[in-house]
């Protein structure tokens, strides 16, 4: 029998590196890009259908998100009842998402069921109908939805927050208005599909117990249809200034404020990435970071606050999101600064900075589980151009960096007259 000694902490030993499932490149005979990474256990896999038609792309506001929602909502041959049916009735899943950059059609699936649930993927990919009254049933719903939207500090906040500090003009920063709603047609989504969902413009990653069949399936399907590679677009993106952009939007029976305060930050193609998001973590980036322990543990002002680094393909920014009680906004404000000029001025105490080593390394251990994790890690460097060595280098960094490197960071990028300060509620 073995005794446990509970006094004593088991050893810590860091990760050196990480055992990367390799992705595996091939392509359809059509020429669209497969990327598959292949573990597990389950015969089970996921399927991304990747295209370039995030907001990036599009002319006018809602038309990405808008055609991503709408595309499964029924297509030449079946309703979407009929869609949502057959692939429920395999025990298969099918979903859609929207970002700044990509639009992805994901299936999840037994790989026995591949034939059996790929026929309406196809469906929903190549002939979506975009019928006018599921159009207008979207429509609406959506105009209710921002209407009750726009009553939330939170939502407001952020969509000035973007709005400040990437402009108007930007395709990451462009404002949604109830008119952008009232304005949306059904024709600006058929353009918008026609333009971007061409498979020419599409990559598939697949990941999980991958078999030599499942390509051949895919290539079945997909393999012989028609496509168009679509041009590279151009976009004159904003350089960070040194403009400090304060906004106040008053609710006056808000009981919480929403405050947002950033700046336009590197993206995971700079050489400072790494260093800032470490400093980051300290910051605000987990549970035991400075503001949490400020604003929350000691001060009582929020139920929550924290920070980030957002990766984008032509930009990046950095982020601190928090609601507080509406009678505490402005000693919530001159804390948030006070630890943003502590992290300019002062060296992060060396066990400080060790314990945030651990955690990252922990976490980036623990998003390496399992093969769709692992998919998710490639895609995420893969869209840079990157690939998987960027996380090795970031393990290397995390254990080398030094509390002087960080404060050097911190001087470089933290000066509040950098900062956007959006808030939404009373001060």
């Amino acid at each position: 029998m073995i005794l446990l000694d509970r006094k004593k902490a088991p050893e810590f030993k860091q990760v050196d590196n990480i055992q990367f499932l390799d992705a595996i490149k091939t392509s359809l005979d059509n020429g669209i890009e497969v990327n598959y990474i292949n573990g597990g256990s389950q015969d089970i896999i996921k399927i991304d259908f990747i295209f370039n038609a995030g907001n990036l792309y599009q002319n006018k506001p809602l038309v990405a998100s808008s055609t991503n929602q709408l595309i499964k909502e029924g297509t030449k041959n079946y309703s979407a009842f009929e869609i949502s049916e057959g692939i429920d009735k395999y025990g298969a899943f099918f979903e859609t998402e929207n970002a700044y950059d990509t639009a992805t059609l994901t299936l999840y699936t037994l790989t026995k069921h591949l034939n059996n649930v790929l026929p309406y993927v196809k469906e929903v990919l190549l002939f979506p109908e975009f019928s006018e009254k599921e159009f207008e049933i979207y429509k609406n719903n959506a105009i209710e939805r921002f209407k009750i939207n726009l009553e939330k500090v939170s939502f407001i906040a952020r969509k000035e927050f973007m709005r400040a500090i990437f402009g108007n003009e930007n395709p990451y920063g462009s404002d949604v208005t109830l008119n952008d709603y009232e304005n949306l047609s059904v024709n600006d989504i058929k353009a918008f599909y026609t333009e971007n969902y061409n498979l020419g413009n599409c990559r598939i990653l697949i990941s999980g117990k991958v078999k030599t069949s499942t390509i051949n399936v895919l290539n079945d399907f997909f393999g012989q249809e028609k496509t168009i590679k679509k041009e590279s677009i151009k976009i004159d993106f904003p350089k960070n200034t040194n403009n400090h952009d304060s906004v106040y939007i008053e609710k006056e029976n808000a009981l919480q404020s929403a405050i947002r305060i950033g700046r336009l930050f590197p993206n995971k193609l700079h050489e400072d990435y790494f260093g800032l998001e470490i400093l980051n973590t300290v910051l605000g980036g987990y549970f035991g970071s400075r503001l949490m322990n400020n604003i929350r543990e000691d001060k009582g002002y929020t139920y929550g606050i924290g920070s980030g680094i957002l990766s984008l393909q032509h930009a990046g920014y950095f982020f601190i999101s928090t609601e507080v009680g509406s009678d505490v906004t402005k000693k919530a404000l001159i804390e948030i600064y006070k630890e943003i000029e502590i992290i300019r001025t002062q060296e992060i105490p060396v066990e400080e900075l060790e314990l945030v080593k651990n955690y990252l390394l922990g976490q980036l251990l623990t998003s390496c589980d399992g093969p769709f994790n692992m998919g998710s890690l490639f895609d995420s460097v893969h869209e840079y151009g990157l690939d998987y060595n960027f996380y090795n280098k970031y393990i290397q960094t995390i254990k080398e960096i030094t509390p002087k490197t960080l404060l050097a960071l911190g001087v470089k990028y933290f000066n509040k007259t950098n900062l956007t300060e959006i808030v939404v509620g009373k001060l």
